[in-house]
């Protein structure tokens, strides 16, 4: 794996160049495919350490690629689509895609997006325990948390929650995922039972609890941890 190369998937041109010059100014190797079978092709043979994927594709959905190239590889998935809606976003996450970003976009949040992917394959690669956001420390070995040198007392559920986003670092997680990770006996998971979770982890953790910093909402879609770099 090219640990700087990134493949882009998308069947409109001007849409690739504009990646293209924007990777390439940041230090990134590109590769380009505009259909379906050749990002899979393309995939398949060179090993990017990340794909930018549309979902609008000319020979087959974009949805439909997640999984399959997250079967052939170990790239970060960051799907690039104009499709708004927030059904797509959730279903694109809960296939495997690491993050989702709506065109058009601002390019200088592509690149910092794309570097927390890559950020969070290397720690999965490297079994990282210890997550900072701030004065936040996560440790997700000795199950520790503290803000500002001194211990964080959390509920077993506030702290499975956080684990949860901690594990993915700078990328959203649904709300679904994180139910199912924090409440797999549960037939009926309830968004209400998450939300009084993380309204009670900012009180904990937050520098401001009313405008939170830390733990992001992405509306309608599920929570992001704003991890150091």
């Amino acid at each position: 794996m090219n640990e700087r190369s990134v493949l882009i998937v998308d069947d409109e041109l001007y849409i690739r160049r504009l990646l293209h010059g924007t990777l390439q100014r940041a230090g990134y190797r590109t590769l380009e495919a505009g259909t379906a079978r050749a990002a899979l092709d393309a995939a398949a043979a060179s090993a990017p350490a990340a794909i930018l994927l549309d979902l609008g594709l000319p020979d087959r959905d974009g949805l439909e690629l997640v999984p399959l190239l997250k079967k052939s590889g170990k790239a970060a998935i960051i799907v690039v689509s104009a499709r708004e809606s927030t059904d797509d976003k959730v279903a694109a996450l809960d296939l495997g895609a690491d993050d989702y970003v709506t065109k058009p976009f601002d390019t200088e949040e592509l690149l910092a997006r794309l570097r927390a992917a890559l950020r969070h394959k290397l720690d999965e690669r490297g079994s990282t325990p210890l997550v900072r956001a701030g004065e936040v420390e996560i440790d997700l070995v000795d199950r520790r948390i503290s803000k500002a040198g001194e211990a964080v007392h959390l509920t077993r559920k506030e702290y499975e929650v956080l684990a949860v986003l901690a594990a993915a670092p700078g990328r959203v997680v649904t709300h679904q995922t994180i139910l199912q990770a924090a409440w797999p006996y549960e037939h009926d998971r309830r968004v209400e039972y998450l939300r009084i979770v993380i309204r009670n982890l900012r009180q904990k953790i937050e520098p401001s609890p009313a405008a939170p910093s830390i733990i992001r909402n992405e509306l309608g879609i599920g929570y992001r941890l704003m991890a150091d770099a």
